[in-house]
């Protein structure tokens, strides 16, 4: 067996490609969006940090 027996093949390896090409775009996207809403001062919408990482005792205090 050769390394070109072990590689995905070309069919594959372009459908992996042109996914993390999209997925790359969106987060770009996203990014573009949460920066222009910075600069226009809006707050951002994404709640504060991790639920799951979060004491109960935590949301008291708050």
């Amino acid at each position: 067996m050769t390394a070109k027996d072990t590689k995905m093949p070309a069919t594959s390896q372009d459908q992996k490609k042109a996914r993390l090409a999209e997925e790359l775009r969106a987060n770009l996207l996203k990014r573009k969006a949460q920066a222009r809403a910075r600069r226009t001062g809006e707050a951002d919408s994404r709640p504060e940090g991790i639920a799951a990482a979060r004491k109960p005792d935590d949301a008291k205090a708050k």
